[in-house]
Protein backbone atom coordinates (compact mmCIF):
# COMPACT_ATOMS: atom_id res chain seq x y z
CA UNK A 1 0.00 0.00 0.00
CA UNK A 2 1.40 3.40 -0.92
CA UNK A 3 1.64 6.29 1.53
CA UNK A 4 -1.21 8.83 1.35
CA UNK A 5 1.34 11.63 0.77
CA UNK A 6 4.86 12.23 -0.52
CA UNK A 7 7.53 14.59 0.81
CA UNK A 8 9.39 16.63 -1.82
CA UNK A 9 12.24 19.12 -1.56
CA UNK A 10 11.55 22.11 -3.75
CA UNK A 11 14.05 23.37 -6.31
CA UNK A 12 14.27 26.43 -8.59
CA UNK A 13 11.61 25.12 -10.99
CA UNK A 14 8.98 24.40 -8.33
CA UNK A 15 7.38 27.84 -8.30
CA UNK A 16 3.79 26.58 -8.29
CA UNK A 17 4.53 24.39 -5.26
CA UNK A 18 6.32 27.16 -3.35
CA UNK A 19 3.33 29.43 -3.93
CA UNK A 20 1.03 26.66 -2.66
CA UNK A 21 3.35 26.29 0.35
CA UNK A 22 3.02 30.01 1.13
CA UNK A 23 -0.77 29.83 0.70
CA UNK A 24 -0.84 26.95 3.21
CA UNK A 25 1.26 28.98 5.68
CA UNK A 26 -1.08 31.99 5.24
CA UNK A 27 -4.11 29.79 5.94
CA UNK A 28 -2.73 27.72 8.84
CA UNK A 29 -1.04 30.67 10.58
CA UNK A 30 -3.88 33.12 9.80
CA UNK A 31 -1.25 35.53 8.47
CA UNK A 32 -2.04 36.62 4.92
CA UNK A 33 -0.04 39.84 5.42
CA UNK A 34 3.21 37.88 5.76
CA UNK A 35 2.58 34.95 3.42
CA UNK A 36 0.11 36.03 0.73
CA UNK A 37 -0.20 39.79 0.37
CA UNK A 38 3.24 40.78 -1.01
CA UNK A 39 4.13 37.77 -3.14
CA UNK A 40 7.75 37.68 -4.34
CA UNK A 41 8.30 37.37 -8.10
CA UNK A 42 9.42 34.18 -9.84
CA UNK A 43 13.05 35.29 -10.15
CA UNK A 44 13.35 35.90 -6.40
CA UNK A 45 11.79 32.54 -5.49
CA UNK A 46 13.85 30.66 -8.07
CA UNK A 47 17.08 32.23 -6.76
CA UNK A 48 16.13 31.43 -3.16
CA UNK A 49 15.30 27.83 -4.02
CA UNK A 50 18.59 27.40 -5.89
CA UNK A 51 20.64 28.05 -2.73
CA UNK A 52 21.45 24.72 -1.06
CA UNK A 53 21.24 26.20 2.44
CA UNK A 54 17.58 27.13 1.97
CA UNK A 55 15.29 24.14 2.44
CA UNK A 56 11.64 24.11 1.38
CA UNK A 57 9.80 20.81 1.82
CA UNK A 58 6.20 20.04 0.93
CA UNK A 59 3.97 17.12 1.75
CA UNK A 60 1.77 16.48 -1.27
CA UNK A 61 -1.32 14.30 -1.58
CA UNK A 62 -2.37 14.03 -5.20
CA UNK A 63 -1.77 17.55 -6.46
CA UNK A 64 -2.49 19.29 -3.14
CA UNK A 65 0.11 20.65 -0.72
CA UNK A 66 -1.07 19.37 2.67
CA UNK A 67 2.01 20.25 4.72
CA UNK A 68 5.18 22.29 4.45
CA UNK A 69 8.44 22.97 6.24
CA UNK A 70 10.92 25.77 5.63
CA UNK A 71 14.42 25.57 7.12
CA UNK A 72 17.66 27.47 6.80
CA UNK A 73 21.26 26.36 7.20
CA UNK A 74 23.21 28.50 9.65
CA UNK A 75 26.99 28.17 9.26
CA UNK A 76 28.73 28.73 12.61
CA UNK A 77 31.85 30.72 13.53
CA UNK A 78 32.81 28.89 16.74
CA UNK A 79 33.38 25.57 14.95
CA UNK A 80 33.44 24.39 11.34
CA UNK A 81 29.86 23.17 11.44
CA UNK A 82 26.33 24.29 10.77
CA UNK A 83 22.87 24.05 12.27
CA UNK A 84 19.51 23.72 10.53
CA UNK A 85 16.77 26.03 11.78
CA UNK A 86 13.17 25.04 11.10
CA UNK A 87 11.51 28.40 10.57
CA UNK A 88 8.02 27.37 9.47
CA UNK A 89 6.10 24.11 9.76
CA UNK A 90 2.41 23.77 8.94
CA UNK A 91 -0.07 21.01 8.18
CA UNK A 92 -3.56 21.50 6.74
CA UNK A 93 -6.22 21.03 9.42
CA UNK A 94 -7.77 17.92 7.84
CA UNK A 95 -4.33 16.22 7.67
CA UNK A 96 -3.21 16.75 11.27
CA UNK A 97 -2.33 13.83 13.53
CA UNK A 98 -1.60 11.63 10.51
CA UNK A 99 2.21 11.78 10.56
CA UNK A 100 2.70 14.65 8.12
CA UNK A 101 4.66 16.94 10.45
CA UNK A 102 6.76 14.04 11.73
CA UNK A 103 7.57 12.99 8.15
CA UNK A 104 8.58 16.56 7.23
CA UNK A 105 10.86 16.74 10.28
CA UNK A 106 12.35 13.32 9.48
CA UNK A 107 13.17 14.56 5.96
CA UNK A 108 14.92 17.69 7.27
CA UNK A 109 16.83 15.52 9.77
CA UNK A 110 17.99 13.35 6.86
CA UNK A 111 19.13 16.47 4.98
CA UNK A 112 20.97 17.60 8.12
CA UNK A 113 22.81 14.27 8.34
CA UNK A 114 23.76 14.38 4.65
CA UNK A 115 25.03 17.96 4.86
CA UNK A 116 26.89 17.46 8.15
CA UNK A 117 24.74 19.78 10.26
CA UNK A 118 25.25 18.96 13.92
CA UNK A 119 21.72 19.86 15.09
CA UNK A 120 18.26 20.77 13.85
CA UNK A 121 16.39 23.25 16.01
CA UNK A 122 12.93 24.80 16.07
CA UNK A 123 11.07 27.32 18.21
CA UNK A 124 7.50 27.04 19.46
CA UNK A 125 5.23 29.66 20.94
CA UNK A 126 3.82 29.36 24.43
CA UNK A 127 0.22 28.22 24.07
CA UNK A 128 0.87 26.25 20.87
CA UNK A 129 0.36 22.99 22.73
CA UNK A 130 0.26 20.67 19.68
CA UNK A 131 3.63 22.00 18.44
CA UNK A 132 5.17 21.80 21.91
CA UNK A 133 3.94 18.21 22.31
CA UNK A 134 5.35 17.20 18.90
CA UNK A 135 8.75 18.80 19.48
CA UNK A 136 8.96 17.39 23.02
CA UNK A 137 8.34 13.90 21.60
CA UNK A 138 11.11 14.37 19.01
CA UNK A 139 13.81 16.30 20.83
CA UNK A 140 15.19 18.02 23.89
CA UNK A 141 13.44 21.15 25.15
CA UNK A 142 15.33 24.33 25.99
CA UNK A 143 13.42 27.31 27.38
CA UNK A 144 14.74 30.49 25.81
CA UNK A 145 13.54 33.99 25.11
CA UNK A 146 13.18 35.42 21.60
CA UNK A 147 13.55 39.11 20.78
CA UNK A 148 12.85 40.88 17.49
CA UNK A 149 15.23 43.80 17.05
CA UNK A 150 14.45 46.42 14.42
CA UNK A 151 17.28 47.35 12.04
CA UNK A 152 18.60 50.88 12.39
Amino acid sequence: MSKPFEIDRLGPGDLTLVRAMNALYADVFGDAASYADAKPDHAYLSALLSQSGNIALVAVSGDTVIGALTAYTLPKFEQARSELYIYDLAVAANWRRRGVATALIAKVQMIARKTGAWVVFVQADYGDDPAVALYTKLGTREDVMHFDLKPD
